[in-house]
């Protein structure tokens, strides 16, 4: 008999895994690009091809949801998750890696699906919000990933070596996980949903609060180093460590988030978390020396780093098909993602990387002033 505590352990470890296997494999894309033999622009539309992927196979995650037991779900896409990442080192050509890169990030946006929809039942059992916890181990996942992945780099081993290690350990710590989650299937007279299911007109707004933050999110990770390199004219040392702070700024905010959320309530957090967001993308955007750009940086990953599991606890809550629900945010989310670096680098052709900011400084306004939507529906009187 699973209980509750040890779901929600279970489900941190399997959060945690997803993270580590996105970890490694972006630490190693340089291995990757010398191992296809391409250059920075073929780079870029193979790296397109993940997101592509989950966007592709996202709809179908409310059908899959409905029909099996959520823990064995879970179980089984998480494993082939962990499988997916041998793939990109596989080809020594660019035709050869941008399908199996589609491949890749299908088996991502599925297991992502469903390891939420089990986050959401467990913050449902427990009656308080958890959500936030579980994407901070996430977010733990994916620096222990990368940090292994540069050591093995440093190291020189080869990333297909180095990938198939990771990934059958990665499937045994899944494999014991999986046993604490908690089993749960769509009652028998529910309708089935479509196998091939848009976002519904509920989940748009919500949507919205995601694309936000997502997009604020890909800015900050694929951005900063570049900004503190060309707009402040700092050291590539200096670049990197950005992209540390960032991170970590989102993994702590995340652990803390709970206890936020509990005391202010998710609608008074996101408006604070935009505020916060806000006030570090103008940080950036008005100072040219490096401490203040940090400290933005730092502001605008603890303002955004609470909003996503926020959205995916909202979205777990709404109709019938809490895992249709959840497929659609998470296809709007990983779409923002998707073209943020585009959009941010095509503004900073045009114009300037600080214009791009602005950008980003005016998304994570309307995050905040977007926060009603989270909140949590009316409970029927009795009676």
């Amino acid at each position: 008999m699973q209980t509750l505590p040890r779901a929600r352990a279970a489900t941190s470890v399997v959060f945690a895994v997803h993270g580590a296997v996105t970890g490694t494999f972006a630490a190693r894309v340089p291995w990757i690009a010398d191992h296809v033999g391409v250059g920075a622009g073929g780079l870029g539309i193979a790296l397109l091809m993940p997101g592509v992927g989950a966007l592709l196979a996202m709809p179908l995650s409310g059908r899959l949801a409905h029909r099996y037991d959520l823990r064995k779900l879970t179980r089984v896409l998480i494993l082939l998750w962990c499988a997916a990442l041998i793939l990109p080192a596989l080809p020594t050509s660019i035709f050869v890696l941008c399908p199996l890169l589609v491949a890749y990030g299908a088996a991502a946006g599925v297991a992502d699906v469903a390891m939420n929809a089990q986050a959401v039942l467990v913050e449902e059992r427990y009656g308080r919000s958890v959500m936030s916890s579980f994407h901070g181990y996430w977010s733990v996942g994916g620096l222990a990933g990368s940090a292994v992945a540069a050591a093995a780099a440093r190291a020189g081993l080869d990333a297909r070596i180095h990938f198939l290690i990771t990934a059958a350990v990665l499937a045994l710590v899944s494999v014991v996980a999986c046993a604490g989650l908690l089993s749960h299937r769509s009652a028998p007279d529910t309708a089935e949903p479509p196998a091939f299911a848009l976002p519904s007109r509920a989940v748009l707004p919500i949507g919205l609060v995601a694309l936000c933050a997502v997009f604020a999110e890909g800015a900050g990770l694929d951005w900063s180093a570049v900004y503190v390199r060309d707009v402040v004219g700092d050291t590539a040392g200096t670049a990197a460590l950005t992209v540390s702070v960032f991170s970590i700024s989102m993994a702590l905010a995340r652990f803390a988030g709970d206890r936020v959320i509990q005391r202010l309530g998710p609608v008074t957090t996101v408006r604070v978390a935009g505020i916060g967001a806000s006030a570090g993308a103008v940080t950036v955007v008005l100072s040219d020396h490096v401490a203040p750009v940090l400290i933005g940086f730092g502001l605008l990953g603890v303002g955004i780093a609470v909003v996503v599991p926020l959205v995916f606890a909202t979205a777990g809550r709404i109709g019938e098909h809490p895992g249709r629900s959840l497929a659609g945010v998470a296809g709007i989310a990983y779409g923002s993602g998707l073209v943020a670096p585009g959009i941010i680098g095509g503004i900073a052709h045009l114009t300037s990387l600080t214009t791009s900011f602005v950008l980003v400084a005016a998304l994570t306004v309307v995050m905040g002033l977007s926060a009603r939507v989270l909140r949590p529906a009316p409970v029927p009187r009795a009676g």
